[in-house]
């Protein structure tokens, strides 16, 4: 059941990204991170047992089954991905006509690297061979879209 929770959190957090990203609602953005801290907190309760030190040699030990070498600062990036997605969800919640004023390159900073962890996540690291093509095609459908500029709402 614990493993079930983990690995539905974060897919159910994974479809929510996309539609947020795709449809520009603010409501699919925020309940998108809201699976996500749900994934990390089931994630770090049943797995890592809220040890750093633990999610820190999982993180090395997947790292060294798909590259050959042992490196745990990947969970890093993990911090980074929430805070920054807590952040920019945060300042479009409270602070919507700055948001949307904020200059472009702010914009293509955070979505670029929020980008980079979901394919990371969905592709790079998936364990399965239906989440890596879902990955694949998400990450196409939000690239395809991203020419298409138009405010959150």
């Amino acid at each position: 059941m614990n493993d079930l929770l983990t690995l539905w959190t974060i897919r159910i957090a994974c479809a929510l990204y996309v539609a947020a990203l795709l449809t520009r609602r603010r409501w699919l953005w925020t309940a998108g991170l809201a699976a996500y801290l749900a994934h990390v907190a089931a994630a770090f309760t049943f797995h890592h047992h809220w040890s750093h030190a633990e999610a820190y040699r999982e993180t090395a030990r997947r790292t060294g089954e798909m590259f050959g070498t042992e490196a745990g600062s990947g969970l890093w990036f993990n911090y980074a991905f929430t805070a920054v997605w807590t952040a920019d969800a945060a300042w479009m919640c409270f602070h919507l006509g700055s948001y949307r004023a904020r200059p472009a390159w702010i914009a293509a900073a955070v979505h670029g690297f929020l980008a980079f962890m979901f394919f990371n996540a969905t592709v790079v690291f998936a364990q399965s061979g239906w989440v890596r093509w879902a990955g694949v095609l998400a990450t196409l459908l939000v690239l395809a879209s991203s020419k298409i500029r138009r405010p959150w709402s």
